[in-house]
């Protein structure tokens, strides 16, 4: 008999191919970390949770790996550099990350400065984010690029930044916003530095590729491009347009895709240039795509190419367009936010309990009273066999169906409902793993997978910490972070703490397709089960929101050092909200609640209902709570008394040899 191993939970959770060896599984089960891509020393994840539980930080924790950033950020650097040597571009790179992506200060800073020896910059697509931008220590070559619709004190912000020397490059999404830059800059007595974003034909490909196109959000019709550039010249501005810019949508997964846009945006550049327009720079956009199924497909959570194809095409695609226009070749900007960050951070949560099928603790003994419903289920039950589990299946949702009937017209009483539900979920059990060994399963016994799933009671906010798969069904890899030596044998969805039946997730990455559960470890009592959500560090972050009022996560951020233990040491820790700090943006001070809570408890107290000790300290745990992690702590459950196991147990043999072991 084959045992489970390692390799085996590195295939079943399809780590090798969306990990991209930046995570492995160590001998002892536990996941493993390698911020470097697989080089030098790699980190074990249930060391740094242990040192955060030492810390008296409750879970869910968010963890970013910071030299994750590092690595991705020079990565992409050197693939553009590698390709601009390797076919002889007379043009350069500089990358910009648009911090709409992940706009934590720490994130951003761990960017600029891994980007610094490139000139790296950044991308704003707001005045808060250009406040943000504006204030950071970037290298004095490095570009900042001004996307999104923009008023009067956006575009004199970026007009400022660049009268003091930073090289910010104002993108014209409409017309208007061209009039207004020539007035400013005539105010302010500076050249601006201006961009124009042009409408392709060409469209993304994945969930957005409506993003693109001719009916794009943003950008200018190729009649309004020519109205554009004469009005520059007219003005006098033509050699402030330094740029051309387009965008066909987030999260490309075709790479012809890339292809056709690049050599349709450097058309567009070429015939600029033959009109007179000294251009410099050519502006991919985004849409660098993360293979978050590890299946390297046009899947939406996927995508059909590697980091060093996508450079590739976009570098020889503009050269060769470039060489039949006969024009110089521009220099290479693009604006890839989320291959630079989703894999840097991991959020990790507990499990605090299932919710089984079928599982009850009320006593399921045959009793003489029981209605014939309930006996002709219990027959059902105790006589499958691998011959008549198809029929004996079919007879049992009719018996399932006219109990439920009867109890309706009360004719059926609670208990024997009772019996009648557990019954037909042992049956359903029986059938489901006896099929599964079979060359041909029906549909509908194929489909009983789904309703015999364990829910695992998980301690996060899906609409926090993962709104995108709440919202777009983005798929995220989920695994156990560690006992990733042991077989899974649960079948199960994941569930989080909200109040709303949204609050779950129930579509699973695959290899070949979306499972609708997942594989994880049977809960043992109180030891604690974590699960990691991983590839999580693009959008998640910045978009969650508050429903329920569960707060941003606790939040550590992890860096290598060979020469400490574990090879890691933990920078910083950013505490989670509390509930008063989720209460104050919607006008409820902690000071008041504390007040009128305490206004109460002194009254009943004046009325003698409770005593003025008891009072004190309610009052004292309200203000506790007040000032608690959001989240739960489920650490400090009281066990729930179970009651004894189903006393015995019919195994039956079928004609095929097959084992069924039901219980009775």
């Amino acid at each position: 008999m084959h045992s489970w191993g390692v390799s085996d939970s590195l295939k079943l959770y399809n780590i090798e191919n969306w990990g991209d060896q930046y995570f492995s599984i160590n001998p002892s089960g536990n996941l493993m970390v390698h911020p470097r891509r697989g080089e030098g020393m790699g980190i074990d994840l249930m060391n740094v949770i242990e040192e955060i539980r030492s810390q008296n930080m409750q879970m869910p924790v968010l963890i970013r790996f910071q030299d994750v950033i590092r690595h991705r950020v020079v990565s992409l650097n050197e693939a553009f550099k590698k390709s601009i040597a390797e076919f002889s571009y007379r043009g350069r790179y500089q990358g910009v990350y648009p911090i709409k992506v992940n706009q934590m200060r720490e994130v951003v800073e761990e960017i600029i400065d891994a980007g610094r020896p490139y000139d790296m910059g950044l991308e704003a697509g707001s005045k808060g984010e250009l406040a943000a931008v504006i204030a950071m220590n970037l290298s004095p070559d490095a570009l900042i690029i001004c996307n999104g619709y923009k008023d009067y004190g956006f575009i004199k912000m970026a007009l400022m930044g660049v009268k003091i020397g930073k090289r910010v490059i104002i993108v014209i999404e409409k017309l208007t916003e061209l009039y207004q830059i020539i007035a400013v800059a005539r105010e302010l007595g500076v050249t601006p530095l201006v961009g124009i974003r042009t409408k392709l034909s060409s469209k993304g490909s994945g969930k957005w590729e409506s993003s693109g196109g001719e009916s794009a959000k943003f950008g200018l019709t190729t009649p309004e491009l020519l109205h554009a550039v004469n009005v520059l010249r007219t003005e006098g501005y033509q050699d402030s347009f330094k740029l051309l810019h387009f965008h066909i949508g987030s999260q490309i997964t075709n790479i012809k895709t890339v292809k056709d846009a690049v050599k349709e945006a450097t058309r567009v550049y070429s015939k600029l240039h033959k009109m007179g327009m000294k251009l410099e720079f050519i502006d991919v956009g985004g849409g660098l795509g993360v293979d978050y199924d590890g299946s390297r497909t046009s899947f939406d959570s996927s995508i059909n190419y590697s980091m060093a194809e996508y450079v590739s095409d976009v570098v020889y695609s503009i050269k060769e367009i470039c060489e039949a226009e006969e024009v110089p070749e521009p220099n290479i900007v693009s604006e890839s936010g989320r291959a630079l960050v989703a894999q840097h951070s991991v959020l990790v949560t507990n499990v605090f309990g299932s919710i089984e099928v079928g599982a009850t603790p009320f006593s399921m003994e045959e009793t003489a009273d029981e209605d014939d419903v309930v006996k002709e289920m219990r027959y059902l039950s105790q006589n499958l066999t691998s011959k008549n589990l198809l029929e004996h299946f079919h007879d049992a949702l009719q018996r399932k169906e006219e109990a439920l009937s009867m109890f309706k017209l009360g004719f059926l009483s609670l208990e024997d409902k009772a019996r009648v539900e557990h019954l037909f979920w042992q049956i359903c059990k029986v059938i489901y793993k006896n099929a599964a060994g079979s060359k041909y399963v029906p549909d509908e016994v194929a489909e009983l997978n789904k309703h015999l799933s364990d829910q695992y009671l998980c301690n996060f906010s899906l609409f926090q910490s993962m709104p995108d798969h709440w919202a777009i069904q983005q798929m995220f890899p989920i695994i156990p972070i560690h006992r990733l030596d042991e077989e899974p044998m649960r079948q199960a969805t994941l569930v989080d703490i909200t109040c709303d039946s949204d609050g779950k997730v129930a579509k699973f990455i695959d290899l070949r397709d979306i499972k609708d559960t997942l594989q994880l470890h049977q809960l043992r009592g109180n030891e604690p089960y974590f699960l990691g959500f991983f590839l999580i560090g693009a959008y998640q972050d910045i978009m969650g929101d508050m429903h329920n009022l569960f707060g941003r996560v606790h939040e550590v951020h992890v860096f290598l050092d060979e020469t400490e233990p574990g090879g890691y040491y933990i920078e910083e820790v950013i505490r989670g909200e509390t509930i008063a700090d989720v209460l104050a943006p919607i006008q409820y001070p902690a000071t008041d609640l504390a007040k009128r809570v305490k206004e109460q408890i002194d009254a009943k107290a004046r009325e003698g209902l409770i005593k003025p000790k008891e009072g004190v300290e309610f009052a004292n745990f309200y203000e506790q709570v007040l000032h608690g992690y959001t989240y739960g702590n489920f650490e400090r459950q009281t066990p729930f008394p179970q009651s004894a196991e189903t006393k015995g147990t019919d195994t039956l043999n079928g004609n095929n040899g097959h084992n069924v072991r039901i219980l009775s």
